[in-house]
Protein backbone atom coordinates (compact mmCIF):
# COMPACT_ATOMS: atom_id res chain seq x y z
CA UNK A 1 0.00 0.00 0.00
CA UNK A 2 2.80 2.38 0.88
CA UNK A 3 4.61 1.46 -2.36
CA UNK A 4 1.48 2.21 -4.41
CA UNK A 5 1.13 5.59 -2.72
CA UNK A 6 4.80 6.41 -3.39
CA UNK A 7 4.43 5.48 -7.06
CA UNK A 8 1.30 7.62 -7.40
CA UNK A 9 2.99 10.58 -5.68
CA UNK A 10 6.09 10.25 -7.85
CA UNK A 11 3.99 10.06 -11.01
CA UNK A 12 2.01 13.15 -10.00
CA UNK A 13 5.15 15.14 -9.24
CA UNK A 14 6.67 14.08 -12.57
CA UNK A 15 3.58 15.12 -14.51
CA UNK A 16 3.43 18.44 -12.67
CA UNK A 17 7.12 19.05 -13.43
CA UNK A 18 6.54 18.31 -17.13
CA UNK A 19 3.56 20.68 -17.24
CA UNK A 20 5.55 23.45 -15.55
CA UNK A 21 8.47 22.84 -17.91
CA UNK A 22 6.21 23.09 -20.96
CA UNK A 23 4.58 26.25 -19.58
CA UNK A 24 8.01 27.76 -18.88
CA UNK A 25 9.27 26.99 -22.38
CA UNK A 26 6.10 28.49 -23.86
CA UNK A 27 6.46 31.64 -21.77
CA UNK A 28 10.14 31.92 -22.73
CA UNK A 29 9.35 31.53 -26.42
CA UNK A 30 6.56 34.12 -26.24
CA UNK A 31 8.78 36.60 -24.40
CA UNK A 32 11.62 36.09 -26.87
CA UNK A 33 9.26 36.64 -29.81
CA UNK A 34 7.84 39.81 -28.23
CA UNK A 35 11.33 41.12 -27.53
CA UNK A 36 12.42 40.47 -31.10
CA UNK A 37 9.31 42.21 -32.43
CA UNK A 38 10.01 45.21 -30.18
CA UNK A 39 13.63 45.36 -31.33
CA UNK A 40 12.54 45.28 -34.97
CA UNK A 41 10.03 48.08 -34.40
CA UNK A 42 12.54 50.27 -32.56
CA UNK A 43 15.19 49.56 -35.17
CA UNK A 44 12.79 50.51 -37.93
CA UNK A 45 11.92 53.72 -36.12
CA UNK A 46 15.61 54.58 -35.80
CA UNK A 47 15.60 54.57 -31.99
CA UNK A 48 18.16 51.77 -31.69
CA UNK A 49 20.83 50.54 -34.03
CA UNK A 50 20.37 47.51 -36.17
CA UNK A 51 22.42 44.32 -36.18
CA UNK A 52 25.38 45.97 -37.91
CA UNK A 53 28.83 46.26 -36.43
CA UNK A 54 29.39 45.38 -32.81
CA UNK A 55 28.80 48.29 -30.45
CA UNK A 56 31.23 49.19 -27.70
CA UNK A 57 30.91 50.78 -24.25
CA UNK A 58 27.30 49.67 -23.70
CA UNK A 59 27.15 50.66 -20.01
CA UNK A 60 28.63 54.11 -20.60
CA UNK A 61 26.34 54.66 -23.58
CA UNK A 62 23.27 53.70 -21.56
CA UNK A 63 24.19 56.03 -18.70
CA UNK A 64 25.10 58.86 -21.05
CA UNK A 65 21.77 58.70 -22.87
CA UNK A 66 19.97 59.36 -19.57
CA UNK A 67 21.64 62.75 -19.17
CA UNK A 68 20.69 65.97 -20.93
CA UNK A 69 24.12 66.21 -22.53
CA UNK A 70 23.82 62.65 -23.79
CA UNK A 71 20.44 63.32 -25.39
CA UNK A 72 21.79 66.40 -27.13
CA UNK A 73 24.80 64.44 -28.32
CA UNK A 74 22.58 61.65 -29.60
CA UNK A 75 20.48 64.14 -31.57
CA UNK A 76 23.60 65.77 -32.99
CA UNK A 77 25.06 62.40 -34.03
CA UNK A 78 21.76 61.48 -35.68
CA UNK A 79 21.95 64.70 -37.69
CA UNK A 80 25.49 63.92 -38.86
CA UNK A 81 24.63 60.44 -40.12
CA UNK A 82 27.72 58.94 -38.44
CA UNK A 83 27.47 55.30 -37.37
CA UNK A 84 28.67 56.09 -33.84
CA UNK A 85 26.84 55.89 -30.53
CA UNK A 86 27.08 58.70 -27.94
CA UNK A 87 29.15 56.48 -25.66
CA UNK A 88 31.63 55.63 -28.41
CA UNK A 89 31.99 59.27 -29.46
CA UNK A 90 32.52 60.36 -25.85
CA UNK A 91 35.28 57.79 -25.31
CA UNK A 92 36.96 58.67 -28.62
CA UNK A 93 36.83 62.36 -27.71
CA UNK A 94 38.40 61.69 -24.31
CA UNK A 95 41.15 59.66 -26.00
CA UNK A 96 41.82 62.51 -28.43
CA UNK A 97 41.88 65.04 -25.57
CA UNK A 98 44.36 62.90 -23.62
CA UNK A 99 46.55 62.45 -26.69
CA UNK A 100 46.61 66.17 -27.50
CA UNK A 101 47.27 66.95 -23.84
CA UNK A 102 50.35 64.71 -23.82
CA UNK A 103 51.55 65.98 -27.21
CA UNK A 104 51.19 69.64 -26.22
CA UNK A 105 52.92 69.02 -22.91
CA UNK A 106 55.79 67.09 -24.49
CA UNK A 107 56.43 69.18 -27.60
CA UNK A 108 55.78 72.70 -26.29
CA UNK A 109 55.61 73.11 -22.51
CA UNK A 110 53.66 71.63 -19.58
CA UNK A 111 51.46 74.74 -19.52
CA UNK A 112 50.14 73.96 -23.02
CA UNK A 113 48.86 70.50 -22.04
CA UNK A 114 45.46 71.65 -20.70
CA UNK A 115 45.14 74.15 -23.58
CA UNK A 116 45.72 71.35 -26.07
CA UNK A 117 43.11 69.26 -24.26
CA UNK A 118 40.54 72.05 -24.53
CA UNK A 119 41.48 72.40 -28.17
CA UNK A 120 40.68 68.71 -28.63
CA UNK A 121 37.17 69.23 -27.24
CA UNK A 122 36.67 72.20 -29.56
CA UNK A 123 37.88 70.18 -32.54
CA UNK A 124 35.45 67.36 -31.69
CA UNK A 125 32.52 69.80 -31.47
CA UNK A 126 33.54 71.51 -34.70
CA UNK A 127 33.83 68.12 -36.40
CA UNK A 128 30.24 67.30 -35.46
CA UNK A 129 29.07 70.72 -36.64
CA UNK A 130 30.93 70.27 -39.93
CA UNK A 131 29.47 66.81 -40.53
CA UNK A 132 26.01 68.04 -39.62
CA UNK A 133 26.23 71.08 -41.88
CA UNK A 134 27.56 68.99 -44.74
CA UNK A 135 24.66 66.57 -44.40
CA UNK A 136 22.18 69.46 -44.21
CA UNK A 137 23.64 70.97 -47.39
CA UNK A 138 23.34 67.66 -49.20
CA UNK A 139 19.77 67.29 -48.00
CA UNK A 140 18.90 70.82 -49.11
CA UNK A 141 20.28 70.08 -52.57
CA UNK A 142 17.91 67.11 -52.76
CA UNK A 143 14.83 69.05 -51.63
CA UNK A 144 13.76 70.18 -55.15
CA UNK A 145 13.80 66.57 -56.36
CA UNK A 146 11.99 65.49 -53.20
CA UNK A 147 9.25 68.08 -53.70
CA UNK A 148 8.94 67.02 -57.34
CA UNK A 149 8.52 63.34 -56.41
CA UNK A 150 5.92 64.16 -53.75
CA UNK A 151 4.02 66.37 -56.20
CA UNK A 152 3.98 63.66 -58.88
CA UNK A 153 2.91 61.00 -56.41
CA UNK A 154 0.07 63.06 -54.94
CA UNK A 155 -1.05 64.11 -58.41
CA UNK A 156 -1.29 60.41 -59.29
CA UNK A 157 -3.74 59.94 -56.41
CA UNK A 158 -1.38 58.43 -53.81
CA UNK A 159 -1.65 59.29 -50.14
CA UNK A 160 1.03 61.46 -48.58
CA UNK A 161 2.30 58.55 -46.44
CA UNK A 162 2.71 56.41 -49.54
CA UNK A 163 4.39 59.27 -51.40
CA UNK A 164 6.94 59.68 -48.59
CA UNK A 165 7.73 55.95 -48.68
CA UNK A 166 8.15 56.11 -52.46
CA UNK A 167 10.50 59.10 -52.15
CA UNK A 168 12.54 57.24 -49.52
CA UNK A 169 13.10 54.39 -51.96
CA UNK A 170 13.98 56.55 -54.97
CA UNK A 171 16.24 59.17 -53.39
CA UNK A 172 19.82 58.60 -52.32
CA UNK A 173 21.28 59.40 -48.92
CA UNK A 174 20.78 61.52 -46.90
CA UNK A 175 17.25 62.28 -48.12
CA UNK A 176 16.44 58.60 -48.66
CA UNK A 177 17.65 57.63 -45.18
CA UNK A 178 15.83 60.47 -43.44
CA UNK A 179 12.58 59.85 -45.29
CA UNK A 180 12.96 56.15 -44.53
CA UNK A 181 12.99 57.02 -40.82
CA UNK A 182 9.87 59.14 -41.31
CA UNK A 183 8.11 56.33 -43.19
CA UNK A 184 9.03 53.81 -40.48
CA UNK A 185 7.73 56.10 -37.75
CA UNK A 186 4.46 56.52 -39.65
CA UNK A 187 4.24 52.74 -40.04
CA UNK A 188 4.40 52.16 -36.27
CA UNK A 189 1.68 54.71 -35.52
CA UNK A 190 3.42 58.08 -35.22
CA UNK A 191 1.49 61.09 -36.47
CA UNK A 192 2.54 63.00 -39.57
CA UNK A 193 3.21 66.14 -37.51
CA UNK A 194 5.53 64.35 -35.07
CA UNK A 195 7.44 62.41 -37.74
CA UNK A 196 8.05 65.46 -39.93
CA UNK A 197 8.77 67.61 -36.88
CA UNK A 198 11.55 65.26 -35.80
CA UNK A 199 12.96 65.41 -39.32
CA UNK A 200 13.05 69.22 -39.15
CA UNK A 201 14.75 69.01 -35.72
CA UNK A 202 17.44 66.64 -37.00
CA UNK A 203 18.26 68.70 -40.10
CA UNK A 204 17.28 72.30 -39.35
CA UNK A 205 17.07 74.59 -42.39
CA UNK A 206 14.66 77.15 -43.71
CA UNK A 207 13.99 75.16 -46.86
CA UNK A 208 13.09 72.03 -44.93
CA UNK A 209 10.89 73.99 -42.51
CA UNK A 210 8.94 75.42 -45.46
CA UNK A 211 8.51 71.96 -46.98
CA UNK A 212 7.47 70.39 -43.66
CA UNK A 213 5.00 73.21 -42.99
CA UNK A 214 3.47 72.75 -46.44
CA UNK A 215 3.07 69.03 -45.97
CA UNK A 216 1.68 69.32 -42.44
CA UNK A 217 -0.88 71.96 -43.39
CA UNK A 218 -1.91 70.00 -46.47
CA UNK A 219 -2.28 66.85 -44.39
CA UNK A 220 -4.42 68.67 -41.79
CA UNK A 221 -6.68 70.80 -43.94
CA UNK A 222 -6.32 69.29 -47.40
CA UNK A 223 -6.14 71.71 -50.31
CA UNK A 224 -4.10 71.99 -53.46
CA UNK A 225 -1.00 70.16 -52.27
CA UNK A 226 0.12 69.44 -55.84
CA UNK A 227 0.20 73.10 -56.91
CA UNK A 228 1.86 74.09 -53.64
CA UNK A 229 4.60 71.50 -54.13
CA UNK A 230 5.08 72.59 -57.75
CA UNK A 231 5.61 76.20 -56.70
CA UNK A 232 7.84 75.08 -53.85
CA UNK A 233 9.99 73.07 -56.25
CA UNK A 234 10.72 76.16 -58.36
CA UNK A 235 11.51 78.21 -55.27
CA UNK A 236 13.87 75.57 -53.91
CA UNK A 237 15.70 75.39 -57.23
CA UNK A 238 16.29 79.15 -57.16
CA UNK A 239 17.45 79.08 -53.54
CA UNK A 240 19.78 76.21 -54.36
CA UNK A 241 21.53 78.23 -57.03
CA UNK A 242 21.69 81.30 -54.78
CA UNK A 243 23.25 79.34 -51.93
CA UNK A 244 25.82 77.86 -54.31
CA UNK A 245 26.88 81.31 -55.53
CA UNK A 246 27.15 82.68 -52.00
CA UNK A 247 29.19 79.70 -50.83
CA UNK A 248 31.59 80.17 -53.75
CA UNK A 249 32.02 83.88 -53.02
CA UNK A 250 32.71 83.28 -49.31
CA UNK A 251 35.04 80.30 -49.64
CA UNK A 252 38.15 82.48 -49.29
CA UNK A 253 36.79 84.15 -46.15
CA UNK A 254 36.06 80.75 -44.61
CA UNK A 255 39.61 79.60 -45.24
CA UNK A 256 40.91 82.83 -43.67
CA UNK A 257 38.98 82.14 -40.47
CA UNK A 258 40.81 78.82 -40.07
CA UNK A 259 44.18 80.16 -41.25
CA UNK A 260 44.37 82.88 -38.55
CA UNK A 261 44.42 80.54 -35.50
CA UNK A 262 46.57 78.04 -37.42
CA UNK A 263 49.23 80.73 -37.89
CA UNK A 264 49.16 81.47 -34.17
CA UNK A 265 49.68 77.83 -33.23
CA UNK A 266 52.37 77.48 -35.88
CA UNK A 267 54.24 80.46 -34.44
CA UNK A 268 54.51 78.62 -31.12
CA UNK A 269 56.21 75.64 -32.75
CA UNK A 270 58.45 78.02 -34.70
CA UNK A 271 59.43 79.88 -31.53
CA UNK A 272 60.20 76.67 -29.70
CA UNK A 273 62.16 75.34 -32.68
CA UNK A 274 64.31 78.44 -33.02
CA UNK A 275 65.27 78.44 -29.36
CA UNK A 276 64.72 75.28 -27.39
CA UNK A 277 63.07 75.87 -24.02
CA UNK A 278 61.78 79.36 -24.90
CA UNK A 279 58.18 78.40 -24.20
CA UNK A 280 59.15 76.84 -20.87
CA UNK A 281 60.74 80.09 -19.76
CA UNK A 282 57.87 82.18 -21.15
CA UNK A 283 55.19 80.18 -19.35
CA UNK A 284 57.23 79.89 -16.18
CA UNK A 285 55.91 83.19 -14.86
CA UNK A 286 52.32 84.32 -14.25
CA UNK A 287 52.78 87.22 -16.69
CA UNK A 288 53.81 84.87 -19.49
CA UNK A 289 50.93 82.49 -18.78
CA UNK A 290 48.47 85.38 -18.80
CA UNK A 291 49.91 86.61 -22.10
CA UNK A 292 49.45 83.17 -23.68
CA UNK A 293 45.86 82.91 -22.42
CA UNK A 294 45.04 86.40 -23.74
CA UNK A 295 46.61 85.56 -27.10
CA UNK A 296 44.57 82.37 -27.47
CA UNK A 297 41.43 84.25 -26.43
CA UNK A 298 42.08 86.91 -29.09
CA UNK A 299 42.60 84.22 -31.73
CA UNK A 300 39.30 82.63 -30.71
CA UNK A 301 37.51 85.99 -30.87
CA UNK A 302 39.01 86.65 -34.30
CA UNK A 303 37.86 83.26 -35.56
CA UNK A 304 34.32 83.80 -34.29
CA UNK A 305 34.14 87.35 -35.65
CA UNK A 306 35.29 86.33 -39.12
CA UNK A 307 32.77 83.49 -39.19
CA UNK A 308 29.99 85.79 -38.01
CA UNK A 309 30.77 88.54 -40.51
CA UNK A 310 30.95 86.08 -43.40
CA UNK A 311 27.64 84.41 -42.58
CA UNK A 312 24.83 85.35 -44.96
CA UNK A 313 21.38 83.93 -44.33
CA UNK A 314 19.44 83.30 -47.50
Amino acid sequence: MELQTLITLTTGITLLTCVLAVAGLHAYAMGRAQRQALVERLTAAGQITGPGRRRRFHNLDRRLRRTRLGRKLELRLAATGLDVTPGEFFVYMLAAVAGLWLIGQATLAPFFGPIAGLLGIWVAVQFLNWQRQKRIERFINQLPELARILANATQAGLALRTAIGMAAEELEAPAGEELGKVANQLAIGASMDDALGELADRLPSRELVVLVTTLVLSNRAGGQVVSALRNLTETLEERKETRREIRTQLSQVSMTSYAVPALGIGSLFLMNGVKDGALDRMTGSPAGQMAVIVAFALYAVGFVMIRRLSRIDV
